[in-house]
């Protein structure tokens, strides 16, 4: 929903000390609720108040009752007392809570971090928290946003970026934005004192991704039915094969196929009205998937989805295949480019 608050939001509500009572962080993704709880734990309080009033504990060790009572108690020498209760899905009963945010300490700031889930939004605890504090639904990045999340964490920095090079590292990391965030550290350590933009060189030399031979060379090479160049990139996949898995591949083509058969039913056929059949944020990112629809029937794209599945299962050693995966990805290939 549009009037969903964002981690933006509750990162620039903290930062000018519009506290709240209690901060309910839960959802898929980790990596936002893990940057909250900590900034959170890192500004609020001063050094020499943490050690009275900074309380850090885990679901797994402590019950509602004992987090309740925690909140209810007065800082000692400070404004504020910050709890922070990590990995709160573990902990039991948790409606009680409501009870709590009834008349909820204006003293104390509660952090409760529920990962790898949701909670019923229907229920009176959904109401209470919003009526008080923050619920913050912490979703999972869809794949097409991973590049505009390493552009716009490194740009935080003060670094640009190809936009090949994003693309590059959101294919070869993936949606674990905490891993993502670690490997551009990475990058950014190895940039030279004036270096301000990371390139496709870059991630060569310090990630270990071939800028020719990779999973995005591999689509676009089969978007324009380019069959040398595709047949090089197999090749040396095969001869790589530690560091370019099948798996990985597969998944590329099946996400990318896959959609390729929902901007068929575009209501209009051009940019931005497949970006906004897709999702995408922006226009220019439907230009391959446009593309591609010139290259290929609706029929086709079907018996490529088919053709990747049957890859994958036999990849898994479903059916008792014996072929290698080098061979059946080059098998594949053949069948999408012809």
């Amino acid at each position: 929903m549009a009037n969903e608050i964002t981690y933006e939001d509750i990162i620039k509500g903290v930062r000018n000390h519009d506290y709240k009572p209690v901060y309910f962080l839960m959802g898929e993704e980790s990596y936002y609720i893990d940057k909250i709880a900590d900034f959170i734990g890192d500004t609020v309080l001063k050094k020499n108040e943490k050690e009275f009033n900074q309380i850090i504990a885990y679901g797994n060790d402590v019950d509602i009752a004992t987090i309740i009572s925690t909140a209810k108690r007065y800082p000692m020498m400070s404004d504020y007392q910050v709890v922070i209760i990590k990995e709160f899905q573990n902990v039991n009963n948790i409606d009680e809570l409501s009870f709590y945010l009834q008349n909820p300490q204006p003293t104390t700031i509660l952090v409760l971090c529920y990962k790898n889930g949701v909670i019923d939004k229907r229920k009176k605890l959904t109401a209470d928290i919003q009526k008080v504090g923050i619920l913050f639904d912490s979703k999972k990045m869809k794949d097409a946003q991973i590049p505009m999340f390493v552009s716009s964490y490194l740009k935080r920095k003060s670094i640009d970026i190809e936009p090949k090079a994003a693309e590059l590292m959101a294919e070869f990391v993936g949606s674990d934005l905490s891993r993502l965030s670690s490997e551009l550290e990475k990058l950014i350590i190895s940039l030279s004192k004036n270096e301000k933009r990371i390139t496709c060189d870059h991630i060569e030399r310090n990630i270990g991704i071939s800028k020719d031979y990779n999973n995005i060379e591999l689509r676009n090479a089969l978007i324009y039915k380019d069959v040398l160049k595709a047949n090089k990139i197999v090749k040396y996949f095969n001869d790589n094969s530690k560091t370019n898995p099948i798996q990985l591949t597969l998944s590329m083509l099946f996400n990318f196929y896959s959609n390729l058969m929902l901007a068929y039913y575009a209501p209009v056929k051009n940019e931005q009205g497949i970006a906004q059949q897709l999702g995408l944020k922006f226009a220019w990112q439907a230009k391959d998937y446009l593309s591609a629809m010139n290259k290929y029937t609706g029929v086709k794209v079907m018996n490529i989805i088919s053709d990747i599945r049957c890859c994958d299962a036999s990849s898994k050693g479903i059916g008792g295949n014996s072929i290698s995966n080098g061979d059946l990805l080059k098998e594949l290939v053949f069948k999408i480019l012809h």
